[in-house]
């Protein structure tokens, strides 16, 4: 008897300190005390009274232009994030997982998404796509039940992480301080954590949905620094650029895409980026507007089982230097095609993954120690790191719309790998559950025609892919071992 009167009054001492945390956090500081781990049942209200305020609508309008894109709501509605047209590789990304339409009607830009402040002084993050080509910018916050509205600048925004920064621009009737969010840490988060996201999808602001962290680490072929955090919390178009939260109360990721279906709703796949990225560039972006990021100047791949064997490695990490661009740190610091990077300045480079994100994180003009792998001997390279600018090359070598990377077939790769051919283009990896996976089509293989054209080498590759569009049905003569097939992609 006395110890389960002891227990009990444990478990109040602990609900008491609970409630207690809650209500004596700083007032524009919103994050929950670390007892909030065990979860009780009014845990999700008090997150989403206390870190609402700090969430706003971001809606956009540009000058008119010929050619755009807008978010289409099942039914109809008001357009959602990310209209518009960009050169790099996040446009089509977004057009493939929202499922954008074309319309080639001339009319005002318009966008709408979600973001979060991050500081008293009204700073806010969202997605680069949510702003990207932006005009006027406006942003809704909820204030004692109502929304205000106040126009915003964009500070910073980086196309290659899809991160935006603006700030709410100050007038005489603007508060002095703002609600905010405070930012947590990415790094230590585990599979079936719960989460909660918080943005206007479709307009409806300030929605709450909760799931868990389902993966980590994702890459899902939206650029070099691919890390997203997937969730099953639903996410639907207009919820970019909002926050995903642990149940601390802090914001752990940045909610950018989901995986739609042919309606264009969420599914219950939706990724977010980690919050240690945006911490990572957010300096950056205050004092400079944009990122400084090194650059290596090499095009790298994946090593395959077959790759590690041809290459006389014991194992299949590091990343396999495809081709080295002429001029670049690389080339000056002696790096070959076939060299195997295992080590950047004393970091290893575990996955072709890894390698961008170290080099971006390297200073420019430092000199730094690569390590690698030539033919079956390790070396040590010394080279000095430059700035990455939008006109070079990127690092990964990325899958083309059938979702698949290839390559030359220089003599060094066919004598390597026995190769009976010394042209057409040899398929170094693809992406599973892409168009060209599903047709069977299988790292290895050399393509020599497509639809019926002759292939020699990546410059004929990359003019018959570059027409593709999705729902062509491609046909290719595949060279497999001894054997020779033909088989039909459908561009998906």
């Amino acid at each position: 008897m006395h110890k389960s009167f002891h227990l009990l009054f444990s478990l109040a001492g602990a609900i008491f300190l609970f409630i207690f945390s809650m209500v004596s956090t700083p007032k524009y500081s919103f994050a929950l005390s670390s007892t909030t781990q065990q979860l009780s049942s009014n845990l999700f209200v008090n997150i989403a009274k206390k870190l609402n305020p700090a969430v706003v609508n971001v809606s956009t309008k540009s000058k008119i232009e010929k050619t755009h894109r807008n978010f289409r709501p099942p039914g109809g509605g008001r357009p959602g994030p990310g209209q518009g047209r960009s050169p790099d590789s996040f446009r089509d990304f977004y057009d493939k997982f929202f499922g954008e339409q074309r319309n080639q009607n001339q009319k005002p830009k318009r966008g709408m998404g979600s973001g979060f402040v991050i500081d008293k002084e009204g700073h806010i993050l969202t997605n680069y796509h949510v702003i990207e080509g932006a005009d006027e910018i406006v942003v809704l916050i909820e204030d004692a039940g109502s929304e205000k509205e106040y126009t915003a600048t964009l500070i910073g925004s980086d196309s290659k992480t899809d991160i935006a920064l603006i700030k709410i621009n100050r007038d005489e009737n603007t508060p002095k301080e703002f609600p905010f969010l405070r930012l947590g840490s990415s790094k230590n988060l585990e599979v079936g954590e719960w989460v909660v996201a918080i943005g206007n999808p479709f307009g409806l602001s300030h929605t709450v949905t909760v799931g868990v962290v389902s993966a980590l680490g994702r890459s899902i072929g939206a650029g070099p620094y691919d890390e997203f955090i997937q969730t099953d919390a639903s996410i639907n178009p207009g919820n970019s650029g909002g926050p995903l939260i642990n149940i601390e109360g802090e914001v752990i990721g940045i909610n950018t895409a989901i995986i739609s279906g042919n309606s264009g709703g969420n599914v219950g796949i939706g990724f977010a980026i980690p919050i240690n990225i945006a911490k990572g560039i957010l300096k950056d972006l205050k004092e400079k507007g944009s990122v400084t990021r090194g650059w290596l100047g090499v095009m790298i791949q994946k090593i395959t089982p077959e790759l590690a064997k041809s290459f006389g490695l014991n194992q299949s990490e590091g990343a396999l230097v495809g081709d080295v661009i002429p001029g670049g740190p690389a080339f000056k610091g002696g790096v070959k095609r076939g060299d195997v990077i295992v080590r950047f300045d004393g970091k290893d480079v575990k996955d072709m993954e890894d390698l961008p994100k170290i080099v971006a994180a390297t200073t420019p003009s430092s000199v730094v120690n690569v390590e690698i792998v030539r033919e079956g001997s390790p070396k040590t390279l010394s080279i000095k790191i430059e700035t990455l600018t939008d006109t070079q090359a990127t690092v990964v070598a990325k899958a083309d719309p059938l979702g698949m990377q290839v390559q030359d077939i220089t003599p060094e790769l066919a004598k390597s790998l026995q190769l009976e051919v010394n042209q057409g283009v040899l398929v170094s990896d693809v992406i599973p559950g892409n168009s060209a996976a599903e047709s069977g089509i299988r790292r290895g293989d050399v393509i020599s025609e497509m639809n019926r054209t002759p292939i020699t080498n990546m410059k004929d590759y990359q003019r018959l892919a570059g027409s593709v569009k999705t729902g062509d049905s491609v046909l290719f003569l595949v060279k497999r071992g001894g054997t020779t097939i033909y088989i039909a992609v459908k561009v998906g």
